[in-house]
């Protein structure tokens, strides 16, 4: 009786085990496609009027493009955060150098 108990259990968890990694894969390409793990993009309006966009997430030491109201090339520092200061406008998307990540910037609501 233990070993149709064990067969039952055996023949229950190892497919789970064999599908449960291809679905969270698949999973997490279906949620965000082409957007690094953890990558974001923010908007935030200064006390002048001008618009700051910042991203935290991405690769460190790359170079990101902006392009939405104003566009430009940024570097990123090692921990994969920009700063961007003085900008007009309120709609932008960030995409790394090689095309891999496209994240869109929110606005940050004070």
């Amino acid at each position: 009786m233990n070993r149709t108990r064990l067969a039952v259990l055996t023949s229950l968890v190892a497919p789970a085990l064999a599908v449960g990694p291809a679905v969270a894969a698949h999973a997490s390409v279906t949620i965000a496609p082409r957007a690094a793990s953890g990558a974001a993009c923010h908007i935030e309006k200064e006390s002048n009027g001008k618009t700051h966009v910042w991203g935290v997430g991405f690769a460190g030491n790359t170079k990101v493009t902006y392009s939405g109201s104003a566009s430009g090339t940024v570097s990123t520092d090692k921990s994969g955060r920009f700063d961007i200061d003085g900008l007009t406008g309120s709609k932008f998307v960030v995409k790394t150098g090689n095309g891999m990540t496209t994240v869109t910037c929110g606005m940050v609501k004070r």
